[in-house]
C-alpha cells in the first residue's frame, strides 16, 4: 500500500501526492494522472496495482491548491464540483507542470512512464508530446486528446484508449487522430463506453480494462520498464 506524502511543486506550492513503492524489482517510474475526481480509492489502488508490477508511482491531487484533499463520487454535487474544478477553477498548464515536477523526482533513478485517465488521459498524452524525459505514454479516454491535441507526434512511444460508445469522445475525432498516423502513437477503440477502465462506475467493461492494462505493460516493458 502506497501514502500520501507532501511534495513541493514548480509554483512553490505543496501538495499531496500517492506515493506507492515498486515491489520486488524495480522497473522505473510511473506517473499516473487522475480522473477529474481527484486521487479516489480507485486511483489510490491503481496505484498499488502497478506498483506490484514493480512501477515506483507517485500521482499528484492535482485540484488541491483549489480545493484540498478534493475526492468526489461520480455523481450529483461532487460531480459538479469536479467538473467545475476540471473546468473553471484549476488551470490545465499547471497539471502538466504537475507532472513533469512528478517525472523530475523520478528520472534520476531509471525510465518514468505515465498513465492517466480521463482528464488524467488529456495530461499523459499532452506530456508525451512536451516532455523530453517519458520512455513511453498511455491515455486512457482523455476527451482533449482528439481534439486539441491530435495534430502533434508524441515524443516518446504512446498508446491511447478510447471507447466506441463513449458519448463524450465523439468517434469522429478518435478517427481524425487515427487519420494522423503518427509514427510514435498507437490508438485503440474499445467496445466500451466513457470510464471503461473503473470498476466503481457504470461503463465499467472488464475485458476492455484487462486488454488495455495488458496493452500499457507491454509498452512500458518494451520501452524498459
Amino acid at each position: 500500500m502506497g501514502e500520501m506524502i507532501r511534495m513541493t511543486m514548480d509554483d512553490g506550492a505543496g501538495i499531496a501526492v500517492y506515493h506507492a513503492r515498486a515491489e520486488g524489482e524495480r522497473r522505473g517510474g510511473l506517473v499516473l494522472v487522475q480522473e477529474i475526481f481527484g486521487v479516489t480509492d480507485h486511483i489510490r489502488e491503481l496505484c498499488d496495482d502497478y506498483a506490484a508490477d514493480g512501477y515506483e508511482v507517485l500521482s499528484p491531487a492535482l485540484f488541491d491548491r483549489e480545493h484540498p484533499g478534493f475526492e468526489s463520487d461520480y455523481s450529483g454535487p461532487g460531480f459538479e464540483r469536479a467538473v467545475a474544478l476540471a473546468r473553471e477553477l484549476h488551470p490545465f498548464e499547471q497539471s502538466l507542470k504537475d507532472a513533469q515536477t512528478c517525472i523530475d523526482a523520478l528520472k534520476g533513478k531509471g525510465p518514468v512512464f505515465i498513465t492517466g485517465y480521463c482528464y488524467g488521459g488529456s495530461v499523459a498524452w499532452r506530456m508525451a508530446q512536451i516532455s523530453p524525459d517519458l520512455a513511453a505514454a498511455s491515455a486512457y479516454y482523455g476527451s482533449l486528446v482528439p481534439t486539441q491535441f491530435k495534430d502533434e507526434a508524441p515524443q516518446c512511444a504512446a498508446i491511447a484508449h478510447f471507447g466506441r460508445y463513449d458519448d463524450g469522445i465523439p468517434m469522429e475525432g478518435v478517427e481524425a487522430l487515427i487519420a494522423k498516423d503518427h509514427p510514435t502513437a498507437q490508438i485503440f477503440v474499445y467496445e466500451a463506453g466513457h470510464g471503461f477502465n473503473s470498476d466503481r462506475r457504470k461503463d465499467y467493461h472488464e475485458p476492455s480494462a484487462d486488454l488495455a492494462r495488458e496493452r500499457t505493460l507491454m509498452l512500458f516493458r518494451t520501452c524498459g520498464g
